[in-house]
Formats: C-alpha cells, sequence, structure tokens
C-alpha cells in the first residue's frame, strides 16, 4: 500500500454527512480517523468502511478532551436536526461549545489546519433574502431552537478568537439544508420525513400552509465543497456558506416526493414549530470565487438517489 497523503480526524464521522466524508477522504489515499458517539448516527453508516486499513474509529464524546496525533481536523460532531438536538438542549449547547474548545485545543497542540461545519440556523428566521455571509442573522437567544442555533454561533466565535489569538488555521462553512443517502429515517428532516412517510403511504406532514421555502444540497456537492475549503489557501478561513441557491418551497417538494414515489396517501396540515425560518437561501457568491465551487446535481436528480436508498432500508 502506498504511504498515505495524510492523517484526517472526523469527529461525528459516522454520522450522515461524516460518514460520506469518511469515505470520500479515503478514496482520496488519507488515513481517516472517524470519531462518533452515535447519539444520532449509526454504526451503519460506517460498516462498509470498516476492512478498509486505512479507516480507524474511536468512540467518543467531544465533550471530553480528544489526544490524537493528526493533521487535518473536520468538526462535524453535533446533533443537527429539531428532534434529535431538542432532545437535550443542554447537551447540544455542551458539543458545540465545550466540543469546539476540545477540538481547537486539539489543533493547536498539533498544529492541525481544523474545519468548523456550521449552519445556516446562524442565520436564524433571516430578515435578509438570499442569506450573504455578512448578515448577522436574526435569532431567538431563548428559545427552543436557541441550543442549536446559538452553539453553532458560539462555535464560530471560538474558531475566529483561537485563530486570531493563537495564528489556528481555521476554515468554517455555513451548511444550508443537504439531504441524500444515510439520513437518519427519523430525524425530523423534512426530506426524510417526507420520503419515509411517502413510501410507508402515510400522509405527508406540512407545517403551515407550505409555503415556506429551502434550498437543498445534494450530500455529493456539500462534500466536494468541504474538500475545496480544507484544501483554500491559508487566508481563507471563512465563514462561506455551502448550500443550493436552488429555491423550493415546502408545498413544492411534497409534490415532488408524492409523485416520484406514487404515494396516495396525501397531505396533513400542522401549525408551524416557533422560530421556524419562513425562508432559506444561500447567497453562495463567496464560494464560488474563493473556492470555484457550486453544486451540479439538481433536485430531481437527488432526490431520485435518496428514495432509491430509503426504499431499500425500509425493506431491510
Amino acid at each position: 500500500m502506498s504511504i498515505a497523503k495524510g492523517r484526517i480526524l472526523i469527529t461525528g464521522g459516522a454520522g450522515f454527512i461524516g460518514s460520506h466524508l469518511c469515505e470520500r477522504l479515503l478514496n482520496d489515499g488519507y488515513d481517516v480517523l472517524c470519531v462518533d458517539n452515535y447519539y444520532s448516527s449509526t454504526k451503519d453508516n460506517i460498516a462498509h468502511l470498516l476492512d478498509n486499513p486505512r479507516f480507524e474509529v474511536i468512540r467518543h464524546d467531544v465533550t471530553f478532551p480528544l489526544y490524537v496525533e493528526v493533521d487535518q481536523i473536520y468538526h462535524l460532531a453535533c446533533p443537527a436536526s429539531p428532534i434529535h438536538y431538542q432532545r437535550d438542549p443542554v447537551q447540544t449547547t455542551k458539543t458545540a461549545v465545550h466540543g469546539s474548545i476540545n477540538m481547537l485545543g486539539l489543533a493547536k497542540r498539533t498544529k492541525a489546519k481544523i474545519l468548523l461545519t456550521s449552519t445556516s440556523e446562524v442565520y436564524g428566521d433571516p430578515a435578509v433574502h438570499p442569506q450573504s455571509e455578512d448578515y448577522w442573522g436574526n435569532v431567538n437567544p431563548i428559545g427552543p431552537r436557541a441550543c442549536y442555533d446559538e452553539g453553532k454561533r458560539c462555535a464560530e466565535t471560538l474558531f475566529f478568537d483561537y485563530h486570531r489569538q493563537h495564528d489556528l488555521k481555521i476554515k468554517v462553512v455555513r451548511l444550508f439544508n443537504t439531504y441524500g443517502p444515510r439520513m437518519h429515517p427519523h430525524d425530523g428532516r423534512v426530506v426524510s420525513n417526507f420520503i419515509v412517510h411517502a413510501l410507508a403511504n402515510k400522509p405527508l406532514t406540512v407545517y403551515g400552509h407550505g409555503d415556506q421555502t429551502r434550498s437543498f444540497c445534494y450530500v455529493d456537492d456539500l462534500i466536494d465543497g468541504l474538500i475545496a475549503m480544507m484544501a483554500s489557501p491559508d487566508d481563507i478561513t471563512g465563514p462561506i456558506n455551502l448550500g443550493n441557491p436552488g429555491e423550493f418551497t415546502i408545498a413544492e417538494l411534497a409534490d415532488q416526493v408524492i409523485e416520484m414515489t406514487g404515494t396516495s396517501a396525501g397531505i396533513e396540515y400542522l401549525p408551524l414549530p416557533q422560530d421556524d425560518p419562513v425562508r432559506r437561501r444561500p447567497d453562495i457568491s463567496h464560494a464560488k470565487k474563493a473556492l470555484g465551487w457550486e453544486p451540479t446535481v439538481p433536485l430531481e436528480q437527488g432526490l431520485e438517489k435518496t428514495v432509491h436508498f430509503f426504499k431499500n432500508l425500509l425493506a431491510a
């Protein structure tokens, strides 16, 4: 076997996005250390990687320090869907804040370059549309979503303070709705919810009138963006939005899933959750210019692959 290009740590590596990142970096010739406590992820996501001699897994909670030797760190660890992050909001905040402190400390000691996957939730229910990186957001700091929104905002603060105070090499990206194979079937996110309900011939749950908008980025496109960001020059710190600027209403998404799955169950309308953003769409001008990145997978194509994954999962 050839010598590895380097050793990369991925926190949250058994999660939906993390497992795809592990797979891509292994294929690119890196040694990959996957760290996860399986709070909102599953070992099934990385089972196919376990026989790879370049792949190593540690069961660990990032709220506790970790002592390893690495060249790069992708810090993804944090429950990202409302069902998961609101189940234990104090632990969610600790994961975002203490977890970032621990990973930044590790990066400082090993002189590793470190990337944070922040979130479009830092913009809250935005008063600016589309959302660009210079918008400071409209977040309720004491609402039920604050453990995640404010946790990630604080994580960004820590990253930039470590950069200024300790000259740490940092990268910060803000992820917009990402979907694709290996999503958790019960994570409460709209794409997985719609597909799982449709395949079970249950009504699709739409909150409000379904006229709120989201932008959906297929996971392969997102992984390209993460790797491009890590490979970018050190003076490109971010934050940089990564997402698909195509904007769809929730009702439009429901119609696509109904047509694709052939379900006859229809739609059930429920009240809007508190602080649910009305419009969400990334301005990716910065990503295009700094990284030469933009998504290429159209929603219909990505949904077909995701539906195929859930069909096989539910059949099993």
